[in-house]
């Protein structure tokens, strides 16, 4: 047996919408691209999507499309995926790292205000694991500065506040990476309610085009495929059964799982469980991944190195001196598990059950001598 961490799922109706793109022989912005940005615009209760090639892009885009460069600073979590920083200096910004909540991974809206200078632009809150960040809060920090609220919500498809999804609180990018909720095996998207803004994202992705052989800006090739959003549209209606699926599966973990510190999730939010990420003492991290591989199941560390001590940013000074204790904290801790909707009941099962041995057996024998006054971080509120 091999448990994945993620399994893609492309299906016959996938493959029929990709060889009638083929068959039709428009293949880059064409029907099938419009199609697909409007019902996913429809489906956050936006007025625009813009569709682009990767998660990346689709960031890079948003923070061009809003004029942020070379002196604006934009604050981002350090425990996310690089892009989350790469895509500011893509555009000459400078990311300022602030820490996270230690219950919900995500970006704490306290340490944000902390880092608000003259210089800041946007803060930049991800959407870790499929969780929200709190954007209530957010949402009135940046209005009560005067800031731009953009949201990675790359691996937050599906997820709620209320009822209201992700992705309609501020400028949104979303990625379709094979690893997501629903893939076009490379994809992203830009949600935004601006007419103007949609129509600057447009001309970024096309070279700065207005219209054939004018370009009013310098522009990129950010262009989605048309068999990448005929993919998408597919995909885009199996997403509430797998999303439901994702639920089930978590709620089965939460059940049976013991000895480790299991997902919280804030009232009235809906977790969308892109990853299904658990705490244990950082002695038993490592060793915990290796013993779960003998059994059949992979298991992933998101994220190990934290984006402010990663080598490619030592230019920023934001070194491993840096202060941000949850964030050190959660990189030492953290390990995902599949949650994946193609898990059947007995790989579920399997799942609960190498862990929980697995962890069990680790306790009992105590850790190494030198790390005995280490135990796992509960997660406080």
């Amino acid at each position: 047996m091999w448990i994945p961490i993620a399994k893609p799922y492309i299906g016959d109706e996938e493959k029929r919408a990709v060889l009638k793109v083929l068959d039709s022989g428009q293949l880059s912005q064409g029907p099938c691209v419009a199609a697909f940005e409007r019902a996913f615009a429809d489906l956050h209760g936006v007025r625009h999507g813009v569709a682009t090639s990767s998660g990346t892009t689709a960031l890079i885009a948003a923070l061009m499309a809003h004029g942020i460069g070379p002196g604006d600073e934009v604050i981002v979590p350090s425990f996310s995926f690089f892009a989350t920083a790469s895509s500011v200096l893509c555009v000459g910004a400078t990311p300022v790292f602030a820490d996270i909540d230690p219950v919900t991974f995500c970006l704490d809206p306290l340490a944000a205000e902390r880092a608000i200078t003259l210089r800041t632009k946007a803060i930049l809150p991800v959407h870790l694991y499929g969780l929200a960040a709190d954007m209530p809060r957010f949402v009135e920090l940046c209005r009560s500065h005067e800031l731009l609220l953009l949201e990675d919500a790359a691996q937050a498809l599906g997820a709620r506040i209320g009822e209201r999804r992700v992705g309609s609180f501020g400028t949104a990018a979303f990625s379709f990476f094979p690893s997501k909720t629903i893939t076009t095996l490379e994809g992203g998207m830009v949600l935004t309610d601006d007419a103007a803004l949609a129509d600057r994202l447009r001309k970024i992705r096309h070279q700065g085009m207005a219209r054939r052989g004018v370009h009013e800006m310098v522009g990129y090739n950010f262009r989605m495929t048309e068999v990448a959003a005929a993919i998408g549209l597919v995909q885009l209606d199996r997403l509430p059964a797998w999303l439901e699926q994702r639920s089930r599966n978590a709620g089965y973990f939460d059940a049976s799982l013991r000895s480790v510190v299991t997902p919280r999730v804030t009232l009235g939010y809906a977790h969308a469980y892109n990853q299904y990420t658990i705490r244990v003492p950082p002695w038993l991290r490592d060793p915990l991944v290796e013993a779960l591989r003998e059994q059949g199941v992979e298991a992933r560390v998101y994220y190990a190195c934290p984006i402010h001590r990663q080598p490619a940013l030592e230019h920023l000074g934001h070194g491993p001196r840096s202060s941000l204790p949850e964030t050190e904290r959660a990189a030492a801790e953290v390990l995902s598990l599949p949650v994946h909707p193609a898990l059947t009941d007995a790989e579920r099962v399997h799942v609960a059950n190498a862990v929980t041995s697995a962890v069990e057996a680790a306790l009992a024998s105590g850790p190494p001598q030198e790390q005995r006054s280490v135990a796992p971080s509960p997660p406080s509120g």
